[in-house]
């Protein structure tokens, strides 16, 4: 701001004087130069209007620094008259006013109907190439599903295969087991399971190792079938469930395989007196009607016992040799 100061201090003099000088020529040419003096002097004041506005001194400080002199008050008097005259100016120029804004034509809602449909027509394009590309990748993945469908129905056929394997194998395995370890008859091999099962479980576990429960046929196969487990079991007696039931219909007796059995050997209670009662521990078989409708032997002396089909016992299977 200080040499804003010092500058404004050593030029406006210098302007000053000339601003007197010019004022001198005026005197002594005052017949011909009017007009160029008039011209002269009013873009001396012009350019120091510029000056003060670029150095930023204020009317204030430019009265402290010309302060006295005739010439001063000659150049602001001029610029006075200028902003008079440049502000009558302004107001005698006319200002233009704003006109209003013309109404639409029916040219120009053709014109905006016309482009909002095609705006939508792009838009319906758009959608159009994204129900495509969805439409694409439905199909892929339609594709996708249908293969794993059939790889799962392969694995599935594959597991079912494995599992028949395994089966015939379980079944395999128990007949030369039954053979190797139980009691070998005959066509047949009789093998004794410690195991308590219910009477169709253990059909079911004899199946599945590839035989059935236990059918003795006749008085051979029953005595060495008793032989066997009163050598298995002793000194202990066991109930055994044998294939041998009445369930489908009261007093007729199958064995597992559907046919009927020929051959019983039911057990009779022991009577010291003829006529006397039996013990009540000990009674005549079959004794059980409707609730008892499964055959068990009894491992001391091979006799049969009717009991509840779900008692859960030993039981022997066989298998065909």
């Amino acid at each position: 701001m200080r040499a804003a100061w010092l500058l404004g201090t050593l030029v406006v003099p210098q302007l000053l004087g000339y601003g007197y000088g010019a004022q001198g020529a005026e005197g002594e040419w005052a017949d011909g130069w009017g007009d160029a003096q008039e011209e002269e002097r009013e873009r001396e004041a012009l350019m120091l209007k510029h000056l003060q506005e670029a150095l930023g001194l204020t009317t204030g400080r430019g009265d402290e620094s010309l302060a006295g002199t005739s010439e001063n008050k000659e150049i602001w008097g001029v610029e006075e008259e200028e902003g008079l005259e440049d502000e009558e100016e302004e107001e005698a120029t006319p200002t233009p006013s704003s006109s209003p804004s013309p109404s639409p034509t029916p040219e120009d809602n053709i014109s905006y109907i016309l482009g909002r449909l095609a705006g939508l027509d792009a838009g319906l394009h758009q959608l159009h190439v994204r129900l495509h590309t969805l439409d694409t990748r439905v199909a892929e993945l339609t594709r996708g599903l249908r293969q794993l469908r059939e790889a799962a129905g392969d694995t599935r056929d594959a597991v079912q295969t494995l599992q028949e394997a395994q089966s015939r194998s379980e079944r395999l395995h128990g007949r030369l087991e039954g053979c190797l370890k139980g009691l070998r008859l005959g066509h047949k091999c009789f093998l004794l399971s410690r195991d308590f099962e219910a009477q169709a479980a253990a059909q079911a576990r004899c199946v599945a190792r590839g035989g059935n429960l236990a059918q003795p046929a006749d008085r051979q196969q029953m005595d060495a079938l008793s032989r066997y487990l009163r050598a298995a079991l002793a000194p202990y007696n066991w109930p055994v469930w044998l294939g041998v039931h009445d369930r489908r219909a009261e007093g007729l007796y199958l064995f597992e395989n559907g046919q009927r059995v020929s051959f019983f050997a039911w057990h009779r209670a022991s009577r010291t007196e003829p006529g006397t009662t039996p013990h009540p521990l000990s009674p005549d078989q079959p004794n059980g009607g409707v609730l008892e409708n499964c055959v068990a032997q009894a491992s001391d002396d091979g006799s049969w016992w009717d009991h509840d089909c779900e008692r859960r016992l030993y039981y022997v299977c066989e298998f065909p040799f």
